[in-house]
C-alpha cells in the first residue's frame, strides 16, 4: 500500500503543527503549509516525513505554487489556517472583516479548490478546522463567529456535492484549544481598547474587564493541541467520516447549554461574563 499523503495548513503552530507531527508520526507523508522560513525548518525539523511547502492562503500565488510543490497523489486536505479577529463588531473596520472571512473561509476555499483533481482521484478526504464558535455566537468575536458559522454552511454544502466522487468532508469543532493565540489574548485585549476612539473606550469599558476575566477563566481549562490533531488522525483514518465532531468537554458542555435554553437565556449567560 503506497504511503498516504496530506496537506496540512496552517502548519506553522497550534492545531497545524500537532495534526502535522502526529500524522507524521502515523505514516502519513505530510506537507505542512507555512508562512515563514523559521517555521519551515521547525517544522522539518519534528520529522523526516514533513515537508514544509510556502503557503499563505491568502496569496493566490502560494496556491497556484501548490501543483507544482505537492506530489500528484493526494489523499487528505487539512484546511486549518485561520485567525480571530476580535472586538466589538460596532468597531471593526471593512478591513479587518474582509481579513477575518479571506483567511478562515475564502483561502481555505481557494486551496481546496486547487487540490480538488488529486483528492477526486484519490477519492480522499476533506477536513475542515471550524470551531465550537461555528456552532454558538460568542460576544467580541462577532466576525470570527461568522466566518466559522460559514466554514460550517460551506461544508455541509460541500458534503453533498463532492460524494459522488467520493470525496468526504468532515468538521472538526473544537472548544479553547491551548495555543498561542490564547496566550497572547491580554495583549490583544490591551491593544483593541487602547487603539479605540475615546467615545468607545467609555462605551466598552466594562465589557474589556469583563472579556479580561472571562479569559483568564477561560484558558485554565484549555486542553493541548494535540487533543485536536488526535481527532483529526481518527477521522482521517474512519471508513466514513463523521459529519462534525466536537472536541473538549467545554464544545459538548456549550453545545447542550444552547439546545436547552432559549436564546435569550444563552445572552444572559454571555451577558453575565461580560459584566453586563
Amino acid at each position: 500500500m503506497s504511503t498516504r499523503t496530506v496537506l496540512v495548513t496552517g502548519a506553522g503552530r497550534g492545531i497545524g503543527r500537532a495534526t502535522a507531527v502526529r500524522l507524521a508520526g502515523s505514516g502519513w507523508q505530510v506537507y505542512g503549509g507555512v508562512r515563514t522560513d523559521l517555521a519551515a525548518k521547525e517544522l522539518a525539523a519534528e520529522s523526516d516525513r514533513i515537508t514544509p511547502v510556502e503557503l499563505d492562503v491568502t496569496v493566490p500565488e502560494h496556491v497556484a505554487a501548490l501543483d507544482r510543490d505537492l506530489p500528484e497523489r493526494l489523499d487528505a486536505l487539512v484546511n486549518n489556517a485561520g485567525i480571530a479577529v476580535a472586538g466589538p463588531v460596532e468597531t471593526l473596520s471593512r478591513e479587518a472583516m474582509h481579513r477575518q472571512f479571506d483567511v478562515n473561509l475564502i483561502g481555505p476555499l481557494a486551496v481546496m479548490r486547487a487540490m480538488l483533481p488529486r483528492l477526486r482521484a484519490a477519492r480522499g478526504r476533506i477536513v475542515f478546522l471550524s470551531s465550537i464558535n461555528g456552532r454558538v455566537s460568542f460576544p467580541f468575536t462577532g466576525m470570527y463567529n461568522a466566518s466559522k458559522y460559514a466554514v460550517e454552511a460551506v461544508a455541509d454544502c460541500l458534503r453533498v456535492e463532492l460524494c459522488p466522487f467520493g470525496v468526504q468532508v468532515g468538521l472538526i469543532e473544537p472548544g479553547v484549544i491551548d495555543t498561542e493565540p490564547w496566550h497572547e489574548m491580554d495583549q490583544v485585549l490591551d491593544g483593541l481598547e487602547a487603539g479605540l476612539g475615546a467615545e468607545y473606550r467609555d462605551l466598552y469599558a466594562a465589557h474589556f474587564a469583563g472579556e479580561r476575566e472571562l479569559v483568564a477563566k477561560i484558558r485554565k481549562n484549555a486542553k493541548p493541541p494535540d487533543q485536536v490533531a488526535a481527532v483529526v488522525e481518527r477521522e482521517l483514518s474512519r471508513r466514513r467520516m463523521r459529519t462534525r465532531t466536537l472536541v473538549g468537554g467545554d464544545a459538548r458542555a456549550i453545545v447542550a447549554m444552547k439546545a436547552v435554553l432559549p436564546a435569550r437565556g444563552l445572552d444572559a449567560v454571555w451577558g453575565r461574563g461580560l459584566g453586563g
